[in-house]
């Protein structure tokens, strides 16, 4: 079972995540990180519903990015416009996990709001 830690705010907070048994929060791809988090309660801001339009769900992978899908054209050129852009950075809503994710940490990057999920 993949474990994702996710830190907020300075809190951290860590999940086994059961990709099989986890619902789909129709935000983000299904299984990404943005629909984990959802699905966890975690506030992780994503205004355009994790459709890759926006970078308000810009995540940096401390850890783990091997385990995560592979960025596509899309992702890349909408993080082109991402404020604190890094070498790892992703879009929580297209990244999806793989089943022997290890632990990538994630922060929200300094300039984001934090958001509560609906």
């Amino acid at each position: 079972m993949p474990k994702v830690t996710f830190i907020v705010d300075g809190e951290t907070k860590e999940l086994d995540v059961d990709l099989a048994a986890l619902p789909y929060s129709h935000h983000g791809l299904q299984g990404s990180l943005l629909d984990i988090a959802r699905q966890h309660d975690i506030p992780l801001e994503h205004a355009c519903g994790g459709s890759c339009a926006c970078t308000t769900c810009h995540v940096v992978v401390r850890e783990g990015a091997h385990h995560l899908s592979d960025m596509q054209d899309d992702e890349a050129d909408r993080l082109d416009t991402a404020w604190d852009l890094t070498p790892r950075s992703r879009l929580a809503g297209c990244s999806i996990v793989g089943p022997t994710l290890a632990s990538p940490p994630r922060r929200r990057p300094h300039g984001t709001q934090r958001s509560q999920p609906a």
